[in-house]
């Protein structure tokens, strides 16, 4: 048996996690207004007046402000120079005002008023023509602004919100640490309950409350177990199944810590591996090896991308994503949203820069077989890449038990 694998139980796994938060700080208003200030540096830079932040991790993350989307429209008015203006329904005021980190006016509109018209009154009143709106705006509220404010010229907020977020602060990075710090233990804490029959379900349940025991009040912020072929897709499939004896095991799991997300993967084999599923969880290991050893501080994105590809394609697996193979992009960037700017993705030439943070998980599929995920993080310094966890050691003890 895999190191690390079987021999425990769920309830004495959960009896010996405990609470991982302490001192963990959530990000302080100080950060909130440095955001702020950083923003309205670019926008000036972009040619800018104004830029919308919808309600959602772009709210959150310039003013503090916890909204989640829905039909009404919430979100904040944020000029090149001054103070936010929000704008909400006029019944959510008072909880409106209950979530508001960074000071500003609020503008009501009642159920039977156009909030675009509104949002156009308040543009005029800035005097606003040049108008970004958060990327992650739904289309309905894009239009609206539009057909109100025909005044003004809309067009795309990456600049300042992707150009703020994806750099990471020290205290990004502490709560990231953390979080995933959390994770792995769950990890390690779920490969041990495994036992023969067990199913997906009663796993993924299990990380849920560990997850729970060791500081995230919700639990897991999501979680896919897959067990033998179903290994080979990505991100699951819809029916749940028992775990047999020789089955490859993924399992991608992450938790939330004052608003910032861990994602992990871990694949392991129940039981003892075959040489096939020795080989390509090798193939994958060197692999996330070769990505990591090309993020250096100016490189292209998209290079550390390729060096992956490069190493899977050596194996006679490929080409491109042909399968079996890799079939999606190395990595991802992280922070209050799971995937985030910038991409690990071929032809991406955004340069590698201190602060960014990527996942790094250039998957093997070998469909009807099973498929190998090894994913970690790791975060830019000015010296080069660090991980935030270890990768998986081997396929004999991946926990390094």
């Amino acid at each position: 048996m895999t190191h690390g694998v079987g021999g425990s139980d769920a309830a004495s796994e959960l009896q010996h996690l405990n609470d991982m938060t302490a001192g963990a700080c959530a990000i302080g208003d100080d950060e909130f207004n440095a955001r702020i200030a950083r923003a309205q540096a670019l926008m000036q830079a972009e040619g800018l007046d104004v830029i919308y932040l919808n309600s959602g991790t772009n709210l959150y993350y310039f003013t503090g402000t916890r909204w989640s989307p829905s039909e009404r429209m919430v979100g904040a008015l944020l000029p090149a120079t001054g103070a936010p203006l929000y704008i909400a329904p006029a019944f959510e005021l008072g909880t409106l005002q209950g979530f508001l980190r960074v000071p500003g006016e609020v503008h009501c509109w009642e159920e039977h008023e156009n909030p675009y018209e509104l949002c156009a009154r308040l543009l005029k009143g800035l005097g606003a023509t040049e108008v970004g709106i958060d990327e992650s705006t739904p289309f309905f509220v894009v239009d609206g602004i539009q057909q109100a404010a025909g005044q003004c010229r809309l067009r795309a907020a990456t600049p300042v919100t992707a150009g703020c977020r994806m750099y990471k602060s020290p205290a990004e990075l502490a709560l990231m640490q953390r979080a995933k710090d959390m994770t792995l233990v769950v990890h390690q804490s779920v490969a041990r309950i495994l036992r023969p029959g067990i199913s997906t379900e009663e796993v993924t349940d299990f990380i849920n409350s560990a997850h729970q025991a060791v500081g995230a009040p919700k639990g897991s912020y999501f979680c896919i177990v897959l067990f033998g072929p179903d290994s080979a897709f990505p991100h699951g499939v819809a029916k749940p199944k028992a775990l047999e004896v020789g089955d490859m095991v993924l399992i991608d799991t992450g938790c939330q810590l004052h608003d910032y997300i861990s994602d992990i993967t871990r694949s392991y084999v129940f039981g003892t591996p075959t040489p096939r599923q020795r080989e390509i969880w090798a193939i994958e290991q060197e692999a996330q090896a070769a990505a990591f050893a090309a993020a250096r501080p100016g490189v292209p994105c998209g290079e550390v991308d390729d060096a992956a590809h490069r190493v899977i394609e050596a194996h006679g697996l490929g080409p491109d994503y042909t399968l079996p193979g890799l079939p999606h992009r190395t990595g991802h960037g992280i922070g209050l949203d799971i995937h985030e700017w910038p991409y690990l993705v071929r032809g991406n030439a955004t340069p590698l820069a201190a602060g960014m943070c990527f996942s790094n998980e250039p998957m093997i599929c070998v469909p009807g077989e099973f498929g190998v995920r090894h994913e970690d993080h790791f975060y830019m310094t000015e010296n080069g890449p660090r991980w935030f966890t270890q990768p998986a050691r081997s396929i004999d003890d991946p926990f390094g038990s």
